[in-house]
């Protein structure tokens, strides 16, 4: 069965308080592939941000966005989601034609007779699978999962395989009381490997303002701008308006070893990075170290690491596969193609800032 998304993008521009601010319109249908039948209720999201809507009667929807890139999410309660990259830098004459499948039920049971979920998972691997999602920073601590018991847990442990496996039956709900966020999180996959100590998780989180006091507002305002600085948000935008190195970035290229690094005097050389049509290419491959020495590293990053307390940088490395692009709000793809070991690797969703985030 095909699967279509009947969408129209269109250019705009619009004024936002005093300074002016480049936007452009989507909007867009949403239908039962095998009926046609719209779908009322669906929602329509950019993932990692706070621009989302649902649609109406007849399935239809529209968003306003900010110039820059998106990941656009089409969901429905019983239909397989979708999800499609979008920018203004697309065609105005874009139509590009999308439609939901049904979930076909009877192979999700036949899979879940099939697996080896753990009866009470929750339990045995609720707080190591928040560890690993959430995080363990000082923001996380101020993070917790509204809705636990819609979390399923799979263990695995051969001569082949040591894992844990963890899926949502929902969506998540996470409440975020540190940055002033409720994320609603649809979870794809999360996973685990004993062998590697590698965690990897997958999905699309829609950001919701937090509503509450000036007072808290005024908190919440300083703890995202020092979550901001240094993140790999800040690097990816300063990376697209060249200004790494004003904003305190820092780059090397590593030798084979990865033990000794390069300094790359010139991020902005027509071999490494190009413009096209407001993207930015990014001709990377092989490992860089990036490093940010205007905030200090948090104390619990240096003690999980046993590395000295005097450290004075944050530092990442990055595992680039094959370059990457970059738009003007930060989103760069295909993320797949970029590895944060290091600090960013550290922080995980309890650090995690919308793309349409504004640094104060």
């Amino acid at each position: 069965m095909r699967n279509t998304i009947i969408l129209t993008l269109f250019a705009l521009s619009s004024f936002m308080g005093i300074a002016q601010q480049k936007t452009f319109l989507i909007m867009g249908k949403v239908i039962d592939s095998a009926s046609g039948q719209p779908l009322n209720g669906a929602s329509a999201y950019c993932q990692n941000t706070t621009y989302g809507t649902t649609c109406n009667n007849e399935g239809g929807f529209a968003l306003r966005l900010p110039s820059g890139g998106y990941d656009l999410v089409i969901s429905y309660t019983g239909y397989e989601k979708r999800s499609m990259r979008i920018s203004n830098t697309q065609s105005l004459t874009d139509t590009l034609v999308i439609a939901l499948p049904q979930i076909d039920k009877t192979l999700a049971e036949v899979a879940i007779v099939a697996t080896n979920e753990v009866p009470d998972g929750l339990q045995k691997f609720g707080r190591f699978f928040s560890d690993n999602f959430i995080g363990t920073t000082p923001n996380a601590s101020q993070c917790a999962i509204q809705n636990p018991q819609v979390l399923h847990f799979f263990y695995t442990k051969n001569k082949k395989r040591h894992r844990l496996k963890v899926t949502a039956a929902e969506d998540l709900l996470v409440r975020n009381n540190a940055l002033g966020y409720t994320i609603r999180y649809q979870l794809d996959s999360f996973s685990y490997d004993y062998n590697t100590n590698i965690s990897q998780y997958t999905g699309y989180p829609f950001f919701i303002e937090t509503d509450t006091t000036p007072e808290i507002k005024t908190e919440w305002v300083k703890t995202r701008a020092h979550t901001y600085l240094g993140s790999r948000l800040h690097f990816m935008k300063s990376l697209y308006d060249s200004t790494l190195a004003n904003e305190g970035f820092a780059v090397e290229k590593m030798d084979a070893s990865g033990a000794t690094g390069t300094p790359i005097n010139n991020l902005y050389d027509s071999s490494i990075y190009s413009l096209d049509s407001n993207t930015v290419s990014i001709n990377w491959s092989g490992r860089y170290r990036v490093t940010y020495k205007r905030v200090m590293p948090d104390k619990k990053f240096l003690e999980e690491f046993r590395l000295p307390a005097n450290s004075h940088a944050q530092v990442t490395l990055l595992d680039v596969n094959d370059g990457f692009a970059v738009e003007q709000n930060g989103y760069f793809y295909e993320q797949y193609d970029v590895i944060s070991t290091g600090y960013w690797g550290w922080k995980k969703l309890a650090e995690l800032l919308p793309y349409d985030y504004v640094y104060q």
